[in-house]
């Protein structure tokens, strides 16, 4: 009897815990169709054109697609007072102006690379002639064109820095920018090479419109022979978007005055590559060659890099005679792996010894890792 009166109150609760489990699905598919409608009418808005308020002519407004096309347009009784020079929405059948937006600006120069206004001095050594004549031919036309303008002569447009890897070519770069206090830009070849028909061509163009706007400027282009190498009859059409690259650069630099405040120092270790166009009378006709150092240039880098460091009884002047054939980083390279083989041995200082051991771990990375000279041109 007990287990009979027990049914009904089980099959109620049984009942209303089945009636609340439909309402709360109910009300979970409720709001998932709500969110898929409000979806649907945003997917079937019409899209807005951004445009750019040219002037206003009798009560109506001259704006500019980003195509180039211009057109004569009114604007909603609500959108906000327009200006000459605003960035505007419109319509996209009859291009009505709906709204005022923040103005956009869309620079792809300026996404690509940020330009470097303040540039600290390092230390450099074994290059005082590279300095002399980059002291000539880029500060002295930034900082003093009345110089020139006086003697009658027309200093070059670019400097080309061509050596083996490691020599110094950007410190160079960076330290006559440094002297200038000129905005320093820092490309490498390769970077202008775009994916899509023109992209190089056109961020080229802005670079360079940048670097006006920003003057004194220097643009440095690390591996120029990336887009500059010699141009073939033919070739594939990721060839021939190089060419129209190197093609805006050559105009470019034909485009601006010898005595501007723009200055282009292009560097590379494959001269012999770079085409007869570039290196032609009036564009980067001022060859620099950084070549490996001499032993005093190279007893100037082993002071220079270890003036920092913890050092017992080390005589430079025989390091200078071993380091033979070294760049200014094997130099660096060597006095770091130095340091290392102390810190192995829990020493306080770095000895002779320890130098004599890393150069010739450097050594004979090199001989492993060898470059032809000739690569270099």
């Amino acid at each position: 009897m007990i287990a009979k009166s027990s049914r009904p109150e089980m099959y109620k609760y049984s009942h209303t815990t089945e009636v609340f489990g439909l309402e709360e699905e109910n009300k979970i598919l409720k709001e998932c169709v709500t969110q898929l409608q409000e979806e649907l009418d945003r997917i079937k808005q019409a899209p807005l054109l951004v445009c750019t308020v040219k002037s206003l002519i009798k009560g109506r407004y001259l704006v500019r697609l980003p195509n180039g096309n211009q057109f004569l347009v009114s604007k909603l009784a609500g959108c906000p007072e327009v200006n000459p020079g605003d960035a505007v929405v419109a319509d996209q059948r009859n291009l009505v102006i709906v709204e005022k937006i923040p103005i956009i600006q869309e620079n792809d120069v300026e996404k690509f690379l940020k330009p470097i206004h303040t540039i600290n001095r390092e230390p450099i050594g074994g290059l005082e002639e590279q300095r002399r004549e980059l002291h000539e031919v880029i500060e002295l036309p930034i900082l003093k064109p009345e110089l020139f303008k006086n003697i009658g002569i027309v200093p070059p447009k670019g400097v080309l820095l061509y050596g083996p890897p490691g020599t110094g070519k950007t410190l160079l770069a960076r330290d006559i920018a440094s002297r200038t206090k000129a905005t320093f830009f820092h490309v490498v070849g390769s970077e202008l090479v775009q994916k899509f028909i023109g992209e190089g061509a056109k961020l080229v163009k802005e670079l360079f419109t940048l670097a006006k706007q920003k003057s004194p400027a220097i643009i440095f282009i690390d591996e120029i022979d990336a887009i500059a190498s010699t141009r073939l009859d033919a070739g594939t059409g990721g060839e021939r978007e190089v060419q129209r690259t190197f093609l805006q650069l050559l105009s470019e630099i034909d485009g601006f005055d010898p005595l501007s405040t723009v200055k282009v120092i292009g560097c590379t270790n494959r001269k012999d590559v770079l085409d007869p166009a570039l290196l032609r009378p009036g564009r980067m006709d001022r060859l620099i060659e950084v070549p490996i150092p001499t032993i005093i240039g190279r007893r100037e880098i082993i002071d220079l890099h270890t003036e920092g460091m913890n050092t017992n009884e080390v005589k430079h002047e025989i390091l200078a005679g071993l380091t033979d054939g070294f760049t200014g980083a094997d130099i660096k390279a060597a006095c770091t792996e130095a340091g290392y083989m102390a810190l192995r041995e829990n020493k306080e200082s770095i000895t002779q010894e320890h130098f004599i051991e890393a150069i010739g771990k450097i050594k004979k990375s090199r001989e492993e890792n060898s470059i032809p000279g000739e690569m270099f041109g």
